[in-house]
């Protein structure tokens, strides 16, 4: 397959199918049955000084807690009614021990258990109680180096929806999504589709280089995201508010504790998923996203959406610069014993090395003449 992008496509295309080219090196398709996803549901942090992370998820940024010990911190959104959302647990160093889905079933962890065996994975089924508030669950090391959890049971909690008397102005409502960093997108994207995600938008360019994709099982526009780099690592975990003023709120809530700096992209409207947005640095450096407003996808005829690399409305719609830091930097990723992951090299182009500073290269209109771009200041 060809890549849709050509000097007259517009900006950006849409189509049908997949448009992402076939990779070079797939990964085999399992003969087995998928587990059945149903969406992103927790990431498991681990972090260097536990108090100064509850400080910042919890009185910072308003997450609550369902429950904790000395050694680690569950939290949920506002909307969420199981254990939690986001796990943060102390460790000597900062990394993410777990992705973990919910699957629809019982049985669909029997699915992962046979589906990541014949990958040739390392699978390890989990006793319920292994994470406080989850029942049995299925870990593994996938075929990208990723710690993925799998798991049905769980211990519901007080879904807080109606507590408007508790919710303050950037109040989280759910966890939205993941963004994973891989050095070949289109050999992940495989992978996922075998695993039963879609891709909804993406990124390429002419020769059909692919730069990031978009992928979801929930009705959005994602529930993870592979970007092209040096990986396997994490780029960020997202949290949805309801409205963007939600987010500006958060931004004048930071500016007020004099915390800012923990600022690092934002707020914004992305051209991709067409969400709002702020990217936040945790104490130890995890990259969160707050998101609102992106749209339905759940049709089974939902179009894809492939956007221009070189088009500078793609990553920011309007305004904002994308910061070298923002493509460079990501959290490291474990394995199932707790050590960190060593990196593959990306080899394909970097999307920071072709549009960053590149006078020309990126436009805002394709006919627009060559005169360097809003990107070419941050280095």
């Amino acid at each position: 397959m060809t890549s849709p992008i050509t000097p007259g496509s517009p900006e950006p295309i849409v189509t049908a199918g997949d448009p992402i080219p076939a990779p070079a090196d797939r990964i085999p398709t399992p003969k087995a049955t998928p587990p059945d996803v149903v969406r992103c549901a927790y990431m498991e942090l681990v972090v260097t000084d536990l108090a100064a992370s509850r400080e910042f998820y919890v009185d910072v940024l308003d997450l609550v807690v369902t429950e904790e010990d000395e050694d680690a911190v569950y939290l949920r959104s506002f909307e969420e009614f199981i254990h939690h959302n986001l796990v943060l647990r102390k460790g000597p160093v900062a990394a993410v021990a777990a992705f973990a889905y919910r699957v629809r079933t019982p049985e669909d962890l029997d699915r992962a258990v046979e589906f990541y065996t014949e990958l040739g994975c390392r699978v390890e089924r989990r006793a319920s109680g292994f994470t406080k508030g989850v029942g049995d669950s299925v870990r593994v090391e996938d075929p990208l180096g990723f710690p993925y959890e799998f798991f049905y049971e769980v211990q519901h909690v007080e879904r807080l929806a109606w507590r408007y008397d508790l919710y303050t102005p950037g109040a989280l409502v759910r966890i939205d999504h993941f963004n994973q960093v891989t050095p070949d997108v289109p050999k992940a994207v495989k992978y996922m589709e075998d695993l039963g995600f879609r891709v909804t938008e993406d990124i390429q360019d002419e020769a059909g280089t692919t730069y990031a994709a978009w992928m979801r099982r929930k009705p959005t526009v994602h529930d993870t995201a592979m970007t092209g780099g040096d990986g396997p690592r994490m780029h960020h975990v997202a949290f949805a508010t309801h409205e963007k003023h939600n987010i500006i709120a958060i931004c004048d809530k930071l500016g007020a504790l004099r915390r800012s700096d923990c600022i690092e992209r934002g707020p914004g409207r992305h051209g991709v998923s067409n969400a709002f947005y702020l990217y936040l640095r945790d104490p130890d450096g995890h990259r969160v996203e707050i998101y609102t407003q992106d749209y339905y996808t759940g049709d089974p005829d939902n179009p894809v959406v492939t956007w221009d690399v070189h088009d500078n409305q793609r990553r920011d719609w309007w305004g904002n610069p994308v910061v070298p830091s923002w493509y460079t930097e990501a959290s490291t990723v474990l394995d199932l014993d707790g050590n960190p992951q060593p990196l593959t090299s990306r080899t394909d182009d970097s999307e920071m090395e072709v549009t960053i500073g590149a006078d020309g290269f990126s436009y805002t209109r394709k006919d627009d003449e060559p005169r360097g771009f809003k990107l070419g200041a941050q280095v």
